[in-house]
């Protein structure tokens, strides 16, 4: 056998033992290393990357499926239209970048059919946690995947979850900002563009904003100007509503909308139907998205910050992996974007 050839036999015998008998450490703290676990010291992590580097050991996928870790996060998607999830991914990316974690993203859609098949085809792959990024299965379904694997929610308002984590902006409080922004701005009939039925649950975030918009408007005394306007889920019938709701003789002076989606949305139907902004409508979205930024868009929007809700719910996920059994419940604090669509005169000191 050629020196090569015998380098290359040594170098496929390396597993995970030979690292640490090189390492003079034990399996476990290997193991540690390799997932980036709190709590390893530098001096362990030097010892183990130089025997890793020394040996040249890739760790085998299929042998760590076989004894049930394969350092890979399932990230579960429902609507990749929305321009709010790169941050989230982007967000969880960035604590799995020096680990030797890897994310695998399924995009699924409104189905719980085809989202109960993803999350299966998750665990069969052996993966060793899942992130549901609003997901609509109901808490007792997801619940029962959880005992198989760790999971965290995030955009999925269930406290009361014990077998899986939740990571979520404060949603109510997102929508009072906005309602507050409003009417220290002078208006009144504030109104709020939502999504239909099929977001019906208590614990999505849709439902979630409008019971802070009606909180919120209750609390100012304007009950009697309630107004909420369910726009149906799918195109071309969403686009109708929002039509019909600009057509309206009794058209609010404000909306809130759920999503920076519709909000785009109206703003360009106000456009067509030469509607000014802010003069004649003040709008403000949810999300703050990137394309909320571009000057002719131009939209005020909540900020729930997706990268933030991304490294918390990584966070959550990877010492849920780790051993923790206490469920979390976390929550992330909003905050306004003003911007041209909402303003009509100085904006107020404490909004950035």
């Amino acid at each position: 056998m050629s020196e090569t050839d015998e380098n290359k036999a040594v170098r496929e015998r390396v597993t995970i033992r030979t690292v640490a008998a090189h390492a003079g450490v034990s399996v476990a703290a290997v193991s540690k290393v390799l997932r980036n676990a709190y709590g390893v010291s530098e001096a362990l992590r030097g010892r183990v990357e130089t025997s890793i580097d020394t040996l040249n050991y890739r760790p085998s996928r299929t042998a760590r499926g076989l004894r049930g870790s394969t350092f890979t996060i399932g990230l579960l998607l429902v609507d990749i239209r929305n321009p709010f999830l790169p941050e989230v991914i982007d967000g969880v990316n960035g604590v799995l970048a020096p680990s030797n974690y890897r994310a695998m993203i399924g995009v699924s859609e409104a189905k719980i059919q085809l989202e109960t098949s993803l999350i299966e085809s998750m665990i069969d792959y052996k993966m060793d946690g899942l992130i549901l990024v609003a997901p609509r299965l109901p808490s007792e379904i997801i619940s029962r995947f959880a005992e198989q694997i760790p999971i965290v929610a995030v955009g999925y308002h269930d406290p009361t979850a014990e077998n899986f984590d939740t990571v979520n902006c404060d949603d109510q409080q997102g929508a009072a900002l906005a309602v507050q922004a409003f009417i220290e701005r002078g208006y009144r009939r504030i109104s709020m563009l939502t999504l239909g039925s099929r977001e019906g649950h208590r614990v999505s975030v849709v439902r979630q904003r409008e019971i802070g918009y009606r909180e919120a408007m209750e609390t100012a005394g304007f009950a009697a100007e309630v107004d909420i306007h369910s726009v149906p889920v799918f195109s071309p019938d969403r686009e109708d509503s929002i039509r019909a709701f600009l057509r309206r003789p009794d058209r609010p002076e404000a909306v809130f909308c759920w999503s920076d989606l519709d909000a785009v949305t109206l703003l360009n139907l106000a456009a067509e139907m030469e509607i000014r902004i802010p003069e004649d409508l003040t709008v403000i979205g949810y999300d703050n998205s990137p394309v909320a930024a571009l000057s002719l868009i131009n939209l005020s929007s909540i900020d729930q910050s997706g990268r933030a809700l991304g490294v918390l719910a990584i966070e959550t996920l990877l010492s849920r992996i780790d051993g923790r059994k206490q469920p979390l419940s976390l929550t992330n604090a909003p905050s306004f974007i003003a911007r041209g669509s909402s303003l009509n005169g100085a904006t107020p000191s404490n909004y950035r």
